[in-house]
């Protein structure tokens, strides 16, 4: 168990939180939310006692073997992979590396005996025998080839080395498991067997990630980090998002009674719960369901941005054709016609296949051969994954940024209004664009998307840089749209809930499927049985 008893932390004189009293109790998974600069990250670090609080104390029970996922993807570039892994569990590495120096001597006094028949027991009773291949398998489930188990860490790509730290965090049972965005740079099958081992995992798990279908599928328990405050409460990351939501539109209605308000929260929490045992996670899940809880449910004072996609013009029947289309050595000889109302996720390991694909479509890049042919009624818009073209402009606020793409509608009013809306007030609006966040370009980039009145909008990873809040809002705004969606993603909830259509690249072959993702998904694992 670790016991948060009387927590604050302040910087500057200025409190990021305080009077935290938590307890993470063995056999659940919390997952850490909070809007960017909550302090997510500071909790995760005096949590694993990297960082020291202003006041308070963090109480691990003893003998308790925790166990971080590191960051610095070069700190281990002089080890071999393997040894990268073993390296989670510093004791047993520890054991293993004076062993090997002292039968490398060509003879053993007494002591060095003595020394090594402790060293042997330990070793056994840390399962240190099966240690290799323990670490081996971690590997292979998360797609690095035994090829290359003995190779050092410093030839690896840097998504490799990811899942080696990942790996490394693993290793060894920990008794507390903490994760920071473990899913960052995991591709699907990955992010599915992360969240099995997690599922079947019996100790402490606390874990930030701003991937939600994650979240859903690993957490018992949300804490929730807003304005200076840290509580924990039962059930996941919709559980938590819908039934704040539900609390807040009870607080704003007054008038209704206790009684039929708390029968409103009593349906909710019943039909969550039937939803959930009926998900394909249903078995997995079975700890979720204990854990919902409507004494705990309260409004949640997170603000989020408003994302709603309005079009000047309803489509006509010809929408997109693309004939034969080819850009060496991205792809060849492509063809789809898009339909009305289809809302297209582009699927690729890849992402430069994608974009480079987007690219073409608006015509910043031209084809190596083939034809794209726009209908006429068509105005379309497009979000890149690089947007910073749009921000290299001296001296430029954001109420200028906005007014190029406002029309006719200039006045400090409408500007100021559209910029409340991705929540910039105050004195933000008049900071210069090209000091911006990646979070707060992309906020504008949403709002300039919205200004443009589009019925087909091109949206490359649109989810890259923004944080819970905003990812949702986007969510919701897709799934509203009116128009026609061509889009890449790395969220699976964006995906699952706005995608009618899949067109993947796999390898030379390009699949155009009609169904959802998770039709898709199904599919794809029956034909690879």
């Amino acid at each position: 168990m670790i016991q948060v008893a009387s927590l604050a932390m302040q910087f500057d004189g200025k409190y990021l939180f305080k009077d935290v009293n938590l307890k993470f109790v063995k056999g659940n998974c919390y997952g850490i939310i909070g809007a960017n600069g909550a302090g997510k990250s500071t909790f995760l670090r005096l949590l694993s006692k990297d960082l020291e609080p202003s006041f308070g104390e963090i109480i691990i029970e003893k003998n308790l073997r925790m166990s971080v996922l590191k960051q610095n993807q070069n700190a281990y570039d002089d080890l071999t992979v393997i040894n990268a892994v073993l390296k989670g569990h510093n004791r047993l590495y520890d054991i293993m590396k004076e062993k090997e120096v002292l039968y490398a001597k060509e003879s053993l006094t007494d002591e060095d005996n003595y020394r090594l028949c402790d060293l042997e027991m330990e070793f056994a009773d840390l399962d240190g025998w099966n240690a290799e291949s323990d670490a081996a398998t971690l590997l292979n489930n998360l797609g690095i080839d035994d090829s290359l188990h003995y190779e050092l860490m410093e030839n690896l790509d840097s998504k490799l080395k990811v899942k080696v730290l990942l790996a490394q965090a693993l290793f060894g049972n920990p008794d507390i498991l903490i994760l920071d965005e473990p899913t960052n740079n995991l591709d699907l099958k990955t992010c599915e067997w992360l969240e099995d081992f997690l599922n079947e995992f019996d100790n402490i798990v606390i874990v930030v990630s701003h991937d939600r279908h994650f979240l859903n599928n690993v957490c018992t328990h949300i804490c929730d980090v807003d304005f200076g405050k840290i509580k924990i409460y039962g059930g996941n990351y919709d559980f938590w998002y819908q039934s704040s939501q539900l609390a807040l539109q009870q607080l704003k209605d007054q008038n209704k009674k206790a009684e039929a308000k708390k029968k409103e929260l009593e349906t909710f929490i019943a039909r969550f719960s039937a939803n959930l045992s009926k998900s394909r996670q249903a078995t997995s899940r079975k700890k979720l369901l204990e854990k919902l809880n409507i004494e705990e449910i309260e409004p949640s004072t997170r603000r989020y941005p408003f994302v709603d996609f309005k079009i000047t013009r309803e489509c006509g029947n010809d929408i997109l054709i693309v004939e034969n289309l080819t850009k060496k050595p991205y792809f060849e000889n492509l063809s789809f016609t898009v339909d009305k109302n289809d809302k297209i996720v582009f699927l690729s390991d890849n992402t430069l296949v994608t974009t480079t694909l987007f690219d073409v479509l608006m015509g910043k890049t031209l084809a190596d051969s083939g034809t794209i042919k726009w209908g006429v009624t068509i105005t379309s818009d497009y979000m890149p994954v690089d947007n910073s073209e749009y921000f290299n402009k001296l001296g430029m606020n954001m109420c200028d940024w906005i007014r190029q793409y406002s029309g006719d509608e200039q006045t400090d009013t409408f500007v100021r209004g559209w910029l409340g809306r991705m929540l910039f007030s105050g004195d933000d609006v008049f900071k210069d664009t090209t000091v911006l966040s990646g979070g707060e370009k992309v906020r504008l980039m949403l709002a300039k998307l919205m200004l443009s009145g589009a019925n087909v909008i091109l949206l490359d990873d649109p989810s890259n840089h923004l944080d819970l809040e905003t990812i949702t809002s986007l969510n919701n705004g897709m799934v509203r749209y009116k128009g026609n969606l061509l889009f890449t993603s790395h969220d699976h909830e964006i995906i699952s809930t706005v995608a009618n259509r899949v067109i993947a690249f796999r390898g030379n072959e390009i699949i155009d499927r009609k169904m959802t993702y998770e039709e898709y998904l199904e599919r794809f694992e029956r034909e690879n049985k």
